[in-house]
């Protein structure tokens, strides 16, 4: 056996909720991740930094990568002595090539393990409220593949046997086929009135459901333009959808929301949104870099316990100092005694993720606020104060705080620069597709978003966390459509769905 090895996970149907937690770890110890369309975006930040990114998806006809191409990338990454994860949407032997995949790798000798995943065979009719068994219909589930024309001769599919096979069948990857599959079970003895549903884009934010019969449903998808990626559902059990449809009744559903933050950062914007129904793009604007000057960064953390105060305006700020700090020492009360102020609740919670207490955050969670919450509850006069920020952030803090008679010291411990790589497609989504709402968190993810110049969607509203990035939005000269209330994430998503309420 050689070294290295490649992992062949299966991702799920879409729902990033539906992963496994073996999948997880093997894309955050990955050093190769090969992967294929319909992934959702969560994986790519759950990658290391310098984890290599290889796009290999099909859609239909069109293919990034032939599969022998692929068996052989898999096989050439693992014996470089790599850790290869390949991702595969669903599972990866249901109907995924996952079988051909691991064949090629044990015909080479490289070490192999099959993860499986959540097929949308099963996912699916779940999220549409239809049980793919049950009591009161049927013991029995029949899943097949669609991805072939019925009428050739060569076709592997006994469609007499499907057509008299009782309880529930479900086909894959067959929208494109599906007035011929339709015909063949008709003709084979299927009763016409026999209850079908497909679910379209299953377990994400724009799944559809149409319903109809083995005799109606091709016209009525037709009709509907409705494509791939697709599950139909065949049985009596359909009729259990109209009780038990919990998916697409949430608030959002339906809706494309845009994130415009860095990589790391999106996820909890997009957890709530998505949890809410939406359809969420992640557009990463900006990432996050060293400052230009570290030394005068580390110097600054390794003296933190000699100050008064320990100001943050950001999570970003949080979470570049106390990597630095702990790099300095190895114990956390090497803080000393300083105390810490926070712009607002997200930034304190990336403190208390360290362990420590937040002494002070203002009302406003802005630096004009942080700068009002010290002159009504604080004395700072001659204290010393050090402000961890980064390059680009106001001298509000600075400012006010000075002015209150503290001395402060600038600790920049970060820059922000342009993100300009789409390595889940999002931008090319967005310019083809549009989308509802646009989220902004910061003024300069909406600089960054604005300077990429993609068109921008007709009718498509705009949402603020604050003050600060509605001002910039209005020099910039798209205008928000709405702020958040409280100027925090939870503020923010409450401002989409008034939006799309209203809308």
């Amino acid at each position: 056996m050689k070294s290295g090895i490649c992992y062949l996970v299966g991702a799920g149907p879409g729902d990033i909720g539906l992963v496994t937690l073996k999948a997880k770890e093997c894309v955050v110890n990955a050093d190769v991740l090969v992967y294929d369309a319909l992934i959702p975006d969560e994986f790519l930040r759950w990658a290391k930094p310098d984890c290599e990114l290889i796009y290999v998806g099909k859609r239909a006809s069109n293919h990034a990568l032939a599969q022998t191409d692929t068996n052989d990338l898999l096989v050439k990454k693992a014996l470089e002595g790599k850790v290869v994860v390949r991702l595969k949407g669903g599972d990866p032997t249901m109907f995924g090539r996952g079988g051909e995949e691991a064949g090629r790798l044990a015909d080479a000798g490289v070490r192999f393990e099959i993860v499986p995943g959540i097929s949308s065979a099963i996912a699916g009719p779940a999220y549409a409220g239809i049980p793919v068994t049950h009591r009161d219909y049927c013991s029995q589930l029949t899943v097949f593949t669609g991805h072939e024309d019925p009428t050739k001769g060569e076709s592997r599919l006994d469609y007499a046997q499907l057509a008299k096979t009782g309880g529930t069948t479900v086909f894959l990857m067959g929208v494109s086929r599906l007035r011929l599959i339709c015909n063949e079970l008709l003709t084979h003895g299927a009763a016409s009135d026999m209850p079908i549903a497909l679910v379209r884009w299953a377990t994400t934010g724009k799944q559809k459901t149409i319903e109809g019969s083995l005799s109606t449903i091709a016209e009525i998808a037709e009709s509907q333009n409705f494509k791939a990626p697709a599950v139909a559902i065949i049985g009596k059990v359909v009729k259990e959808r109209e009780k038990l449809n919990w998916f697409e009744g949430r608030p959002l559903h339906g809706k494309k929301v845009v994130v415009t933050r860095t990589r790391s950062q999106a996820s909890e914007l997009s957890k709530q949104l998505t949890g809410l129904g939406a359809e969420v793009l992640e557009i990463p604007t900006i990432k996050i870099e060293h400052p230009d000057d570290k030394q005068e960064f580390v110097e600054g953390v390794g003296q933190v316990h000699t100050y008064d105060w320990l100001v943050f305006s950001s999570p970003n700020g949080v979470e570049r100092f106390f990597e630095a700090f702990f790099s300095v020492y190895d114990d956390a009360r090497s803080i000393g005694g300083v105390r810490i102020a926070a712009v607002g609740p997200g930034t304190a919670k990336k403190i208390n993720e360290y362990r420590l207490a937040v002494d002070l955050i203002p009302d406003t969670y802005i630096a004009e606020g942080l700068v009002k919450s010290f002159s009504e509850k604080e004395n700072i006069e001659n204290q010393t104060i050090l402000w961890v920020r980064g390059a680009e952030a106001r001298d509000t803090i600075h400012e006010g705080l000075s002015g209150l008679g503290a001395i402060v010291d600038d600790c920049i411990a970060y820059k922000t620069v342009p993100e300009f790589d789409d390595p889940n497609g999002a931008k090319e989504r967005f310019e083809k597709e549009g989308a509802d709402v646009i989220t902004f968190v910061s003024s300069s993810a909406a600089k960054h978003f604005f300077a990429l110049n993609m068109p921008f969607p007709e009718g498509c509203e705009v949402a603020s966390i604050g003050p600060v990035t509605s001002a910039t939005l209005e020099v910039i000269g798209k205008p928000a459509t709405k702020q958040a209330k409280e100027h925090n994430i939870d503020g923010l998503v409450e401002a989409v769905v008034a939006l799309c309420s209203e809308g």
